[in-house]
């Protein structure tokens, strides 16, 4: 039987991609639509499908490998031979009568778009909430620019903030602001009218013209994300990838593509306690949000609310009240949950870092490209992603039921940082294969984002261990709360110098402490001591951390 070739479709003006993962292998049978590979620009994800039922013939790329449209990826061979490949392909390409309505309508107006293209005239466009993840309501807490003012594409409008992050809505051209549709304390949702824009009719015209062709990921993801399941599938709802290991749940399997997969990971979600809304049951990033935040919000979840008092002060003298916002209130709830849920201790030990802080002033300083600098917190991650390769308890959760261990593979620390809003904890991601210097730079970056709200939503998930450091601001030890669904965070303090016995004389070591809670129904004393003990002679000696 003769192969049929697989190419990438139309990606939206975008030159190149990079190809991220390999969906299948050689020799599997894939139904239409399901994943082949899995593509990454800048600004969204997109699966490659197949085109039709058949076998996997030939891979012709590699992770890595840039891509465009209509680039040769894979050779198929269709289950009933070529004639049902060419038939199974044409089949969705017959539109509907109104589909063909629309498409002579837009046949016609294309002289007059071309025409006003042509002239180039100002238009008023419509500024649209893109793609939130899935969150609905999301609230506006400032808004970045004034009416009449002159934007840049990408300068910011507004800013939103959920119960986890913030975020920008950007102008999506360069223009003049004319007006907004919204207020600060408003909440608006994927696709609402925030806001109209005088902006050039050329570049209405060519968006326009360009909608007539094949939608990329990332335009479907703004524009139609209910249209998830055509062959160029959007970011945010990939197509179904059924040769990941499947597991249980009310219709049997569960079917999710990559992605998704990748998504419930991160967010600690177990797919098959969540109800697919694509066709088959197939399980999309929205139905995740939409189960977490089912979780968090219901009740019988938390066992615990926050509760404050409700005595009158006033009659004991002035008073002021000052509200708390989202991520405070949301910080407060989970702490209430792990204080309430997790029996938990703490451990506390001293490293001795003066050879490492010698080295990181001294020697290290030559080495470092010219603006970086590295903190002790980039040797602090680097000495707990070596632990945790050794102490893999400690890079766990309990299953759903407390009767298993998920022994997690990877080593994504999260890093709690202080900002005007409250702490927020960015994940520093594959800690293990990054060395001293990498650490330093995307901790500093991820804090940056943090303080200036800029941190993107999917920043603070998939952490399986947790460093809170106030060693910036001083203290001598203290004890830092499980983050669930953790089992242990490492608190660090203030490092001081203090005499230390060398076995002939007192000498003076600057010595760090660090504080270990843990989850005691996973962890034992024992563990504990050992992991912190080792963890105090890793940053002792700097050799441990750069081998």
């Amino acid at each position: 039987m003769a192969h049929t070739q697989v190419n990438v479709p139309d990606l939206g003006g975008i030159d190149e991609v990079e190809v991220i993962e390999i969906c299948v292998k050689v020799g599997d049978s894939l139904e239409t639509e399901e994943a082949l590979i899995v593509l990454e620009s800048d600004k969204a994800t997109m699966e490659v499908p197949a085109p039709f039922s058949g076998t996997v013939k030939e891979i012709l790329v590699s992770v890595g490998d840039k891509v465009g449209s209509g680039t040769h990826v894979a050779n198929m061979e269709a289950e009933g031979g070529a004639q049902a490949a060419s038939e199974e392909q044409a089949a969705p390409k017959q539109a509907a009568p109104e589909e063909q309505a629309n498409t002579q309508e837009s046949a016609t107006a294309r002289p007059e778009a071309s025409a006003a293209n042509a002239s180039a005239e100002p238009q008023e466009m419509d500024v649209i909430v893109p793609d939130l993840g899935g969150v609905d309501a999301v609230e506006i807490i400032e808004l970045s620019a004034s009416i009449g003012d002159e934007l840049a594409a990408e300068d910011s409008l507004m800013v939103l903030e959920s119960d986890k992050a913030t975020m920008e809505i950007p102008a999506p051209q360069a223009g003049k602001l004319l007006s907004f549709a919204v207020k600060v304390g408003d909440k608006v949702s994927q696709g609402d009218v925030v806001g109209k824009m005088l902006v050039t009719q050329a570049a209405t015209s060519t968006a326009e013209t360009k909608s007539d062709a094949p939608k990329s990921a990332a335009e479907k993801s703004e524009a139609a994300p209910a249209k998830a399941e055509t062959p160029s599938a959007q970011a945010n709802q990939p197509a179904a990838n059924t040769h990941s290991t499947p597991s249980t749940n009310t219709s049997g399997k569960v079917h999710a593509g990559p992605a998704v997969r990748k998504l419930a990971r991160e967010l600690g979600v177990d797919l098959a306690q969540v109800n697919g809304s694509g066709p088959r049951g197939r399980i999309q990033k929205q139905d995740l949000y939409d189960f977490v935040k089912q979780r968090v919000n219901n009740p019988v979840a938390s066992p615990l609310t926050v509760k404050g008092s409700d005595e009158d002060f006033s009659k004991y003298g002035e008073i002021s009240e000052k509200s708390l916002n989202k991520i405070k209130q949301v910080t407060a709830r989970n702490m209430v949950a792990s204080w309430s849920t997790i029996p938990q201790v703490t451990q506390f030990d001293e490293a001795d870092i003066t050879e490492l802080e010698t080295y990181r002033k001294q020697s290290m300083g030559a080495l470092l490209p010219e603006g970086v600098k590295v903190s002790p917190l980039a040797f602090i991650m680097k000495a707990c992603a070596k632990a945790l390769q050794a102490f893999p308890e400690f890079n766990s959760s309990l299953g759903p039921n407390a009767d298993t261990l998920i022994l997690k593979q990877y080593y994504n620390i999260g890093i709690a940082v202080d900002t005007p809003d409250g702490l927020l904890v960015p994940v520093v991601k594959g800690v293990e294969s990054k060395g001293v210097v990498d650490l330093a730079v995307d901790s500093s970056e991820l804090a940056k984002k943090a303080r200036d709200k800029k941190l993107p939503m999917d920043a603070m998930s998939g952490a399986s261990f947790t460093i809170s450091s106030l060693g910036g601001i001083g203290g001598t030890a203290f004890t830092p709360i499980v983050n669930a669904p953790q089992v242990a965070i490492l608190g660090v303090s203030k490092a001081s110098y203090k005499p230390v016995w060398n076995g002939k004389e007192f000498e003076p070591r600057l010595m760090l402490p660090l504080s270990l809670s843990y989850d005691h129904r996973v962890i034992d004393g024992a563990q504990a001591a050992r992991f912190a003990r080792y963890l105090c002679e890793l940053l002792t000696d700097v050799r441990h951390l750069l081998l």
